[in-house]
């Protein structure tokens, strides 16, 4: 894998990070595309307009994502789902350490290339949905320059809403990109193995922030 593809998954799962941060709690009546394309609207523009944002602020984005996420992101659903079938080793003390952890390290990953959103506009695929779906994808390609660049989102229906739980970014989607990282980690440490791993990667990502 290049290093100009992973800085462009960098950048584009950032923006992703950020639409979860700013997204609304979705009203009963609206679909998974129309939520995915408000949440992705007000982002791009609050993105463009925000100067801290664009700067890289940590701090304002951790604090975002705390109180904006988890409404509209099944984040235990996507930890669980990366974990894999350690997750169902772990121990409650344990799953609650690991979506801790999993959750600051990619907001941590990808912050830095919040900064680097400029004319960047969304183009949504038409999404086929029957009345009995519980779960759909809603495509989307991400326009500036050069080639467009892929970004799907799954969706799980919760209640009278619906949240996302995985994302596709330049074709790979991120849970099981994470998955076969964590199986190498849990089958050589176990589980609290994994926890010490991610937690000396984010405190080495916050040391570097403030270096």
């Amino acid at each position: 894998m290049t290093k100009n593809l992973l800085q462009r998954r960098a950048w584009i799962a950032g923006l992703t990070l950020a639409a979860m941060a700013w997204s609304l709690p979705a009203a009963a009546s609206e679909a998974p595309d129309a939520l995915v394309k408000r949440i992705s609207t007000e982002v791009l523009d609050t993105i463009k307009t925000d100067p801290a944002i664009r700067a890289g602020d940590m701090n304002k984005i951790m604090a975002l994502v705390d109180s904006k996420i988890m409404p509209n992101v099944n984040f235990t659903r996507m930890t669980a789902s990366a974990v894999g079938r350690g997750w169902r080793q772990a121990t409650p003390e344990q799953q609650k350490q690991l979506e801790t952890e999993f959750k600051a390290l990619l907001v941590r990953t990808y912050s830095g290339a919040l900064g680097e959103v400029r004319d960047q506009t969304l183009s949504f695929k038409p999404m086929r949905m029957r009345p009995e779906d519980t779960e759909v994808v809603v495509r989307s390609e991400v326009r500036g320059k050069g080639e467009p660049i892929q970004l799907d989102y799954r969706l799980e229906k919760v209640g009278d809403g619906w949240k996302i739980y995985d994302l596709n970014v330049l074709g790979l989607w991120l849970v099981e990109t994470y998955r076969n990282q964590f199986a190498q980690e849990i089958n050589a440490n176990g589980i609290d193995g994994l926890i010490k791993s991610l937690s000396q990667r984010n405190k080495a990502s916050a040391t570097a922030k403030t270096s």
